[in-house]
């Protein structure tokens, strides 16, 4: 089981993560593929990655098992790829006996690259260099947009939840498991990890390629985090909206600008995407946002539109 203790401070510090990270998504992404649940959403997805996984991503498989309890330094929390890919070298030199005990027994097939890497031998760790990158081109990099899709949506409509239901509500929604109580949060799922936040807050982060219990991380730096499945999964996420009932009630264009905002989008971003004029733009989103759909502020210079939880709410309910 997992528990998560709360004061009263913690409660007041949950937030949400600004935007999913690369590697965190890149190690979730291939635990998930190595899971048997969600066949009815996950199966056509894990059977393409199947066959389209590079060869070369092969020792990851070393580390990333399909219970999402990787080891640390291979998931750091960094939201670019460079610098992810540093982090994880320069965490290298820090691993211990213990972190390779743990490792081995859950990987015992790949015992030998694995002595190599914790021993800092260079050739290991250009692979395991080289593995990262080639997961990170070829399941991340090409679906960016709609991993942002997933994460922003289930924070549009959580950030919903939590303003009509409380932080509780919204934190129990993380998992069917999830229960309060008291001032603990319980999934009563293994592994069993209790951990107590002692006013340090928790970060929520959704993942769109998670399936399992939500996983709770504790970075060298900042609040613990929580990680837990999206609302709505990578496969179930559109590069394009599709024509229907949506299109009918607001019209293409309008609908177009609605699902674009999920993520958030400037005035010019918007124009540049749907190859409409800045003026047809503005009247769009002072129409969304008169609705109550839409929101929007000045981000400097640049005007930031970004959907509303009811927004999200009409984007999901029209699919």
């Amino acid at each position: 089981m997992l528990r998560i203790h709360f004061t009263a401070e913690d409660l007041l510090g949950v937030t949400f993560a600004s935007e999913p990270y690369p590697l965190i998504e890149l190690a979730l992404a291939l635990a998930s593929w190595q899971r048997t649940d969600e066949q009815a959403v996950f199966g056509r997805w894990r059977a393409r990655l199947t066959r389209e996984l590079p060869g070369r991503t092969r020792p990851l498989l070393g580390l990333l098992g399909a219970d999402g309890d990787n080891p640390c330094f291979v998931e750091p929390f960094v939201r670019d790829i460079d610098e992810g890919l540093a982090e994880v070298r320069e965490a290298g030199t820090r691993l211990t006996g213990d972190q390779l005990h743990r490792t081995l027994a859950r990987a015992p097939g790949w015992a030998g690259w694995l002595r190599s890497l914790w021993a800092q031998d260079p050739a290991a760790w250009r692979e395991l260099d080289a593995a990262l990158r080639a997961g990170y081109e070829s399941v991340i990099a090409p679906y960016g947009a709609r991993i942002r899709q997933s994460f922003h949506a289930d924070i549009a409509w959580r950030t919903r939840l939590m303003a009509a239901h409380g932080i509780k509500a919204a934190l129990a929604g993380t998992h069917p498991a999830a229960r309060w109580s008291g001032t603990t949060l319980e999934v009563g799922l293994p592994p069993d990890c209790e951990v107590h936040l002692a006013g340090r807050g928790l970060l929520l982060m959704p993942s769109a390629f998670w399936t399992g219990r939500p996983l709770l991380a504790e970075p060298p730096e900042g609040p613990p985090v929580l990680v837990y499945p999206s609302l709505t999964p990578f496969p179930l996420t559109a590069a394009e909206p599709p024509a229907g009932a949506l299109d009918a009630l607001l019209g293409r264009t309008r609908a177009a600008v609605l699902q674009r905002l999920v993520e958030g989008r400037t005035t010019s971003e918007l124009a540049r995407d749907l190859d409409i004029s800045l003026p047809s733009v503005s009247e769009h989103t002072r129409t969304l946002r008169a609705a109550g759909l839409i929101t929007t502020r000045r981000d400097g210079k640049a005007v930031l539109h970004a959907a509303t939880g009811l927004g999200v709410d009409l984007l999901y309910r029209a699919r």
